[in-house]
């Protein structure tokens, strides 16, 4: 190594996106299982029960199955060094943030959002586009957290960022109290 004071990195957190999204997925699966078998049993000739048990299985496929993959295969994990983003039911991605490039994290939330207290996290690490966790739960409590890990990084880019934007924010105030 470099000789550098190197910190072992550990998990804070590894979240999905807020389960409520299994809402409408959860649903439709007691309503085709319960259209399935009201088909199959009370229809008289074979063709036409298997053809209803046909027709729910593919439905309970796209409606609910694909849903709960598509969940499940979402996943943020926090350290305390990155933010792992992994994405993907068919094709596989995964994108890694240092913290120690991002400089401001916010809050997004819609209004159902809002009444679940999850939220999309917004982290601006200086590109065009921020990256944007979608539906985290908890959304306050992982930006505190996450701006709590950003400001105790002691990377090159980070220190050399932040005292630009305090000095810029300290130019700000004296011109507002003017």
């Amino acid at each position: 190594m470099t000789g550098e004071n190197w910190v072992q990195e550990r998990a804070l957190t590894s979240v999905r996106p807020h389960a409520r999204r299994l809402l409408f997925p959860s649903l439709a699966l007691v309503i085709v299982v319960g259209a399935g078998s009201f088909g199959y049993f009370f229809l008289d000739e074979w063709g036409q029960r298997f053809v209803a048990l046909g027709g729910a299985i593919v439905a309970l496929l796209v409606l609910w199955m694909l849903p709960l993959l598509s969940w499940l295969s979402t996943q943020y994990l926090i350290t305390t060094r990155r933010i792992v983003v992994r994405r993907g039911l068919f094709v596989r991605t995964r994108q890694e943030v240092l913290l120690s490039r991002s400089y401001d994290v916010s809050v997004r939330q819609a209004g159902l959002q809002r009444a679940f207290r999850s939220g999309d996290l917004l982290i601006n690490i200086g590109l065009d586009r921020p990256i944007v966790l979608r539906d985290v739960p908890r959304a306050e409590l992982v930006q505190r957290a996450l701006s709590d890990v950003m400001e105790a990084s002691t990377a090159s880019i980070a220190t050399v960022r932040r005292p630009a934007e305090a000095a810029d924010q300290v130019t700000r105030r004296s011109r507002v109290s003017r």
